[in-house]
């Protein structure tokens, strides 16, 4: 019988911690909210994120071991794109969680129509 992967005695909680680990930086979190709109270089990525591109491709190499993201290469260049939908969610509701701690309704609360309020 195969043990979901929801419960607390799950075998991939200690494998959920990591992706919280991979999560917990800053850049990290900026690279894949920015890949949320599509495949982009490096330089493209370094330049939405304010940081050098050595830089930037130390962190993507990081997140392609862990999968969050992969590539495409085209001549010299290399494309990276998000491997799957679950950590942009991881990255939303990480954001949505911190929109809470800063108390009132949070803006991800409010429907279109309330837009005035």
């Amino acid at each position: 019988m195969q043990v979901c992967g929801r419960e607390p005695d799950s075998q991939f909680v200690e494998l959920a911690v990591e992706v919280f680990a991979m999560l917990a930086d800053a850049t990290r979190v900026r690279l894949i909210l920015a890949l949320r709109e599509g495949e982009m270089s490096v330089n493209h990525l370094a330049e939405i994120v304010d940081k050098s591109p050595a830089a930037v491709s130390q962190h993507l190499a990081k997140l392609r071991l862990a999968r969050f993201v992969t590539t495409r290469q085209e001549g010299t260049r290399v494309f990276y794109r998000l491997e799957n939908e679950h950590a942009s969610q991881l990255v939303s509701d990480a954001i949505f969680q911190a929109e809470h701690s800063l108390g009132g309704i949070p803006r991800h609360h409010h429907t279109q129509g309330d837009s005035d309020s």
